[in-house]
């Protein structure tokens, strides 16, 4: 595996990844929900990153919805607050990386997923999700919710 290194540039600046949370849409769904363990937990961690992935995932869930105006509304806002994670030219690396690697043992998982997994290696921080299958990326660090 390659070598990691301790800082990263992250919306503009760099800073220490150590500690810090990748959430995953289903987490994030989960709070929006107003869960408990979840609203607590994360007010527990360091500081907590969306992914550029997560969004996507969190808009197409909005233009799908039946309250379109009200989720896109509460979204905006929520993201607004949010450091989101965007992807480079290293990330395409590691996605590749990944995905290889998920190849290899003839286990795949969705796309969007290994983009997922792909940054949290990148930057070192750790998945919160409550989906099983981040667990086949290996050397990935998670948290289940």
């Amino acid at each position: 595996m390659p070598s990691k290194k301790p800082l990263k540039r992250v919306a503009s600046i760099s800073i220490p990844m150590n500690g810090n949370y990748l959430l995953d849409t289903s987490i994030i769904i989960a709070l929006f929900r107003g869960d408990s363990t979840i609203v607590e937990r994360l007010q527990e961690v360091e500081s907590v990153l969306i992914p550029i992935t997560v969004v996507g995932e969190l808009f197409y869930g909005v233009l799908k919805s039946n309250h379109r105006e009200k989720n896109e509304a509460h979204l905006r806002a929520f993201l607004s607050e949010s450091v989101v994670l965007m992807g480079d030219r290293e990330t395409g690396y590691w996605y590749g990386f990944v995905k290889d690697n998920l190849r290899r043992k003839g286990h795949l998982i969705p796309e969007n997923d290994i983009w997922i997994g792909a940054m949290a290696l990148q930057f070192q921080l750790t998945v919160a999700t409550r989906d099983k299958h981040f667990s086949a990326i290996d050397g990935l660090n998670i948290e289940m919710g």
